[in-house]
């Protein structure tokens, strides 16, 4: 962690009227219907790889828990249990003012990454996962590379400021954009049905970096209210917030993006290489544009004076800012060439007769989980747009991987898929009659 200044026409009546449609026969008849809330949910055929994936999840979770346990007894351990005693009350007091403060605003940071991915968005156990990681075990790792490996190279140097300048510019870039990305890594391994390009990535990617920042926010915020209260610094606490919170909350999410990015571009890509290549210039960005935020200020103040630091920092910060609202505009076209696609590769589901037109344009709509969800619907519909959702982005992936004369697990999932379509819309068929 960083501690720098930091085929049937469409109802008239739109998606709110059931219709009729041409159900796809079904190729066998499923055991379970978990619908898309629950990891790998299907509806048979083809079992074998649902079941690979159903074991890889639990493995995955497995060593998420385990990692943020861990995550969780280095951060005790790097910011309670090395603190003097005679220091520890104020400091635990301090933190735990500090922690509401830096994790209030986090449902804002959250739903601006979440509202904007609509047409096949993140299940939110995922989410949940990547977040709980960044906060605990990206934070309680980098907390003792960068802290102790600071201190290291102070006394071999003999010079405090050069240790810190260290961790700064060296140590936090590398281990944290490294522990943030396993995250992203972790997805790929273990969730591959939910990471199908560089949108998911992206959002992956931001929420792991979010949890990482607003448990680093405590630290830093905890530091200015003992400066305020022990050290009589007025303002202190008030000044790191307006810049951390305020100012720069989109940083951290925007050097782990390109670690999500390249990642994004290998699940799209079917090139042995380029599945290596691309996560790790990815990470090579990321450390890079950690190393220039976190360094270049606290070197120009070294070489310069602290005049001129100060005015790096200035413009490091309006650079940032430059490039955190470039980077959104970014994502915002990535998510409707998402949209594109899913409607390109679910368009011959239409003409075969799997889903009506009126289900083709829910489905490629952006939101149209919601859309489903506030209609007649309901539960039932939301999954089917979901199912459907996943259908296409299956068979996008099959496709390149054919393109590449290579196999992929997508296609494993495809008439699954087209039997969850059918039985969520029974569902739907339902629950429209039950209701009259």
């Amino acid at each position: 962690m960083t501690y720098a200044p930091h085929g049937h026409g469409g109802s008239p009546h739109g998606y709110g009227t059931p219709q009729g449609h041409a159900p796809y026969p079904p190729h066998g008849q499923a055991s379970h219907h978990y619908g898309y809330g629950a990891p790998y949910g299907h509806g048979g055929g083809g079992p074998e790889a649902p079941r690979r994936q159903d074991a890889r999840f639990v493995v995955g979770l497995a060593l998420t828990l385990l990692g943020c346990l861990a995550g969780l007894l280095l951060l005790l351990k790097v910011f309670v249990l090395d603190v003097p005693a005679a220091q520890r009350d104020a400091v635990l007091n301090s933190m735990t003012r500090a922690s509401m403060l830096a994790y209030l605003p986090v449902a804002l940071y959250l739903f601006v990454p979440y509202v904007v991915d609509r047409y096949d968005p993140e299940p939110w156990w995922a989410l949940l996962g990547v977040f709980a990681w960044g906060a605990l075990f990206a934070t309680g790792f980098s907390a003792v590379f960068n802290t102790y490996g600071g201190q290291l190279v102070g006394e071999l140097t003999a010079d405090r400021a050069t240790g810190e300048l260290y961790s700064l510019a060296i140590s936090a870039p590398v281990f944290e954009e490294l522990f943030k990305g396993l995250a992203v890594l972790g997805m790929v391994v273990f969730l591959r049905r939910e990471f199908d390009g560089v949108v998911d990535g992206i959002i992956y990617a931001t929420f792991v970096a979010i949890g990482f920042a607003a448990t680093e926010n405590i630290i830093y915020y905890a530091r200015a209210d003992l400066a305020e209260t022990v050290g009589n610094r007025s303002g202190a606490l008030s000044q790191i917030f307006v810049l951390r919170g305020v100012l720069t909350p989109w940083l951290h999410p925007l050097f782990t993006s390109m670690t999500g990015l390249g990642f994004g571009l290998a699940r799209e890509n079917n090139e042995p290489w380029k599945k290596v290549v691309y996560p790790g210039l990815g990470y090579v960005v990321a450390v890079l544009l950690h190393s220039w935020w976190n360094g270049l200020p606290t070197i120009t103040a070294r070489i310069v004076g602290p005049t001129e630091g100060q005015l790096m920092q200035g413009l490091n910060l309006l650079i940032g800012l430059a490039m955190a609202l470039t980077f959104f505009v970014i994502v915002v076209l990535l998510v409707r060439r998402k949209g594109q696609t899913i409607k390109k590769y679910l368009y011959d589901e239409l003409l075969i007769g799997t889903i009506s037109q009126e289900e083709f344009q829910l489905i490629g709509s952006w939101g149209g989980r919601l859309k489903a969800r506030l209609s007649w619907r309901g539960k039932a519909g939301e999954d089917f747009v979901a199912a459907g959702a996943r259908l296409a982005l299956s068979k996008y992936h099959t496709a390149r991987a054919m393109q590449g004369q290579k196999r992929t697990i997508s296609a494993d999932f495809i008439v699954p898929l087209r039997q969850e379509l059918a039985h969520h819309r029974q569902r739907m068929m339902a629950q429209r009659g039950a209701h009259g």
